[in-house]
Order: C-alpha cells, then structure tokens, then sequence
C-alpha cells in the first residue's frame, strides 16, 4: 500500500494509465493531478485525457503559452462535457501553463486528447474535419452539409436515418481519401501539416463511423462495433501520441478503466450485453511492458448512491486498507459486488478487471462532479 508512484512504474514504462470506474465522481482526477506533478519530476513530459484529440490541440496551445483565455480553453478544447464542470480539468491546465512558463521547449509538458469525436451514441459532422485539411492544401471542393442530419442522435440510433450510406456520404469519402492523397504527396516536419493530417484522419475516421450506423443490424450489434472503433481510434491514436513524444519522455495516460484496461471491456446498454476491446487491450501487444495501467476504484460515493461496499466484496476488501485513497499492487480476493446497478455509468471491480491491469489506486469515499 503506497502514495509513491515510483513503485509503480519502471525503466521500460512509456504510456502509464490511471483508470476510474466513472465519470460520476472526481476523486481520481484530483489524484491524477497530484500524480502528474510527481510524475513530470521523474522525466514525463505529456499527459493524455478521454478528450477529443482535436479539440486537446486548443487546450496543448495554451499550456504552451499560447494566446487566449483560460474560461475559452476549457469551453471548446475539451469534449464528453470534461472542460467546463471538471474542476480538477481546470487546475491542469492552468499549472501546466504555469508550470511550462520560460522552459526550455524540450522541458515543457503537451497536454493531449486520445479520444475519438464521438459519444457512444452520437457522432458530429465530419465537415469541420475535412475542411480543414481542405484550406490546408488550399485546394476548392465544396463541403457544404447539413450538419444536423449528420450529428443528431437519431442518426446513430436509427440505421435507416443514419447518411452513413447516403450518395452524399460516399462523395465526401471520395473527397477525403483525395485529400489525403494530396496531403501525404506534400508531406512535411511542421506542425501544421501533423495538424491538417489529424483533423484529416478524425473526419475519414467520422465517416467510417456514419457507415457503420447505417447498417441495418440490431441495435446492439451496432452499438458493439461503434464501441470497437471508437476504442480503435482511441488505440492509434495513443501511438501516434507516443509517436510524437518518444524523443521527450513517457506519457501518462487518463480515462475510464473500460478503455484502458488489457482485457476486452464490457457494458449492459439497450437491453443487450456490448463486449468490445479497450485502447488499452489494442495497445498493450504493441507496447508490452512499455505499458503499464493502474485501475481507479472507488468504495462509497453517497452523491449519487453508491453505498458502503459488503466486506466481503472486493472494493470491500480494499476499504479496510486506506484511510482516504491508496496504490497496491497487491490484488484483493473478494465477490463482486452487486449494488451498483443503479449506479449509471459506474463499473465495479470484478476478477476480468483485475486480470486485465497491474495495480490499483482505491478511493475509499468519492465526491460527485456537479455537471
């Protein structure tokens, strides 16, 4: 049982992961925070969150120095609603601005996003993204879309009002392979043509998203292989994160346990069972032990009905260790429990959790987010 993150991470590690088992409360991000500071003092120099990976561009500007304000920042460069009602979102940001005032380039901290544009069951137009590729490359194709057809939620939970298969659709993939096409045939090292490619690759990725809500599947069939290529997109893009970063030190890595841990994840929704597999079971067979998770647990959070865990539960089991919060690498032997099913959004520690991370970090009592 320990509060020192150095007996958690090794020689090897490049992508450290800190899971929760819900958005609902901010604990861990609280933690996170805390970490990251210990953290960026042992030679890690980036940080990345369950945010879109193109809105986290805004929020990496601005640590950098960039112009704007912090009220700005936190409005439009985060997704999932992190930015705004996320308190602990809001200390990062600003202590990685401060921390990175009159540092050298190689010593400052880059905030990443790693998630797709999407919430689970809903998607955004993917005409900003190939726009700006387009005026990028400065060359004149017409983009002009319904923009609400395409993000509304219907066009996620319904196949037949989903564009994903419409002619519209198939020309705007014709139009962003063109662009990439163009964009890779005049490829360069500055950071405005990595830009132009990751706003490229997001919209190509927007419309392979749009087509598979098109087809006409049960629901849950949907739903799962949404789930899968979310998490997919999720996976490459803390590889080209790594990518970006490898020259500068290890990456410290933030999101639900469900995307995080090595072994496929699972939830119930719509009446059905969706199983998919995480970023972080993608990632792991690439990194091997360059990749290291450690799952949140949390025991009581009474804001919004999460009692005490049974003793004999194995957040039960890890009550009795802490007084607040804590990491262990040592691994409770307990029943799951089950008084979570009212619980939305939130995931209880279970052996295929535990068989799938190295360590955990257990909150004893949580404090909800106020969203």
């Amino acid at each position: 049982m320990s509060q020192d993150i150095r007996e958690f991470i090794s020689p090897f590690t490049e992508i450290f992961a800190l899971g929760e088992p819900t958005h609902l409360e901010h604990a861990h991000t609280w933690i996170r925070n805390e970490l990251f500071e210990q953290l960026a003092g042992l030679g890690y120099r980036s940080i990345a969150l369950e945010t879109c990976r193109i809105r986290g561009m805004l929020v990496n500007d601005y640590v950098h120095g960039g112009p704007g304000d912090l009220d700005t920042v936190m409005k439009e460069g985060f997704s999932h609603s992190f930015g705004e009602n996320w308190p602990a979102n809001r200390e990062l940001v600003q202590w990685m601005r401060e921390y990175n005032a009159g540092k050298a380039e190689a010593e400052r901290l880059s905030f990443h996003g790693f998630d797709f544009q999407t919430e689970t069951t809903s998607a955004p137009s993917p005409r900003p993204y190939l726009e700006h590729a387009r005026d990028y490359l400065g060359v004149d194709v017409d983009l002009t879309i319904d923009d609400e057809k395409w993000s509304r939620d219907e066009a996620v939970l319904d196949f037949a009002q989903s564009p994903g298969r419409s002619e519209e659709a198939v020309r705007l993939r014709e139009i962003g392979t063109g662009l990439l096409r163009q964009l890779h045939q005049r490829k360069t090292a500055d950071e405005a043509w990595v830009r132009a490619e990751a706003y490229l690759t997001a919209g190509l990725s927007l419309l392979r998203y749009h087509r598979q809500c098109a087809e006409p599947n049960p629901l849950g069939v949907r739903i799962t292989r949404l789930c899968q290529m979310r998490d997919g997109v999720m996976a490459r893009n803390l590889l080209e994160i790594r990518r970006i970063e490898a020259g500068r030190g290890p990456t410290f890595v933030h999101a639900h346990n469900a995307h995080l841990q090595r072994t496929n994840s699972s939830m119930e929704m719509a009446g059905e069972r969706i199983e998919w597999f995480s970023a972080g079971a993608l990632v792991a067979p690439v990194l091997g032990d360059q990749y290291t998770v450690m799952a949140g647990t949390l025991g009581r959070n009474d804001g919004f009905g999460l009692g005490e865990p049974d003793k004999d539960t194995l957040e039960g089991q890890l009550q009795g260790r802490f007084t607040t919060w804590g990491m262990t690498a040592d691994k409770p032997q307990g029943r799951t429990r089950q008084d979570t099913s009212q619980v939305m959004g939130y995931f209880p520690l279970d052996q295929h959790l535990l068989a799938g991370v190295d360590a955990l970090l257990h909150v004893r009592v949580g404090r909800p987010v106020t969203r």
